[in-house]
């Protein structure tokens, strides 16, 4: 079975960051091929303004300057992927930090100006941003084989050595697509997609996409959801199995969520 992982920076220095180790210690040991993709806005904006570097964000989005970049780079493939490394590590898992400088692990082209919904008529240029054109699979295939577990951090590159951030997302979803995974968790602050964005207990087990579609037309799933799910449904329809939007992690819940689909989260079907 392979299985990607993808998660937010607010995980990584959390208690989760060593519950969610020591599960994927057990889907290693039973033999899933399992790759991480990591991401670390908060972190990264927690940097800019102790540099004092003013984060800018158009349509929720981060504008990255020269000066982001580098922030981007000290947290993503610096601290955070050093930190989630050590805390795989710990746990008995082989962990190797990668970013998509490493061998061109994540190959990416700079993003040129487009118009962004809710951010005014002219096209914008997000500075050193990254769109995903390909993967080094085969690098990700010769750690497998040695029984190591890849920890990518959301920075993409080029051969011309052009370096860009990447929305972990965006990543995540791009390698399950490009593995045809047969799972790709997606850790979020959110305990899944909910009837009631007010209500954790509103939360609904499973969804179709078709089903996911109408929940988002009739307006059930509602703000940062609707982005995600959207993403989420293109890339079941690339090939991967199954999609689990995860919320806070307690001891076992992604092995229960690998085990019985539906237990924990929300789980996205064809």
């Amino acid at each position: 079975m392979s299985i990607v992982v993808k998660i937010g920076g607010e995980v990584i220095g959390s208690g989760e960051a060593q519950l969610l180790a020591k599960d994927l210690r057990v889907l290693v040991e039973e033999g899933a091929l399992v790759a991480i993709v990591h991401g670390g806005g908060p972190q990264a904006t927690a940097l800019q303004k102790q540099l004092g570097i003013e984060t800018k964000q158009v349509a929720g989005r981060r504008v990255t300057d020269a000066a982001t970049l580098d922030v981007m780079k000290m947290v993503l493939a610096g601290k955070l992927n050093v930190d989630l490394c050590a805390a795989l590590n710990a746990a008995g898992v082989s962990a190797v930090g990668l970013h998509g400088a490493s061998g061109l692990t994540v190959r990416a082209t700079r993003r040129p100006p487009k118009v962004y919904a809710n951010a005014g008529p002219d096209p914008v240029d997000m500075g050193f941003v990254g769109d995903v054109v390909g993967f080094n699979l085969e690098l990700l295939e010769t750690l497998w084989s040695a029984k190591h577990v890849p920890v990518i951090a959301c920075l993409g590159a080029d051969a011309d050595g052009g370096v860009y951030n990447i929305n972990a997302d965006m990543v995540g979803n791009q390698l399950a697509a490009a593995l045809k995974a047969d799972r790709l968790f997606l850790v979020t602050s959110a305990p899944g997609v909910l009837k009631d964005i007010n209500d954790p207990s509103s939360r609904i087990p499973q969804l179709t996409c078709a089903e996911a579609r109408a929940a988002i037309k009739d307006g059930t799933v509602q703000g940062g959801m609707i982005p995600k799910l959207e993403e989420a449904m293109a890339v079941v329809d690339q090939g991967v199995g199954a999609i689990h939007i995860l919320g806070k992690l307690g001891p076992g819940d992604l092995v229960r969520a690998v085990r019985e689909p539906g237990s924990v989260g929300t789980t996205l079907r064809p």
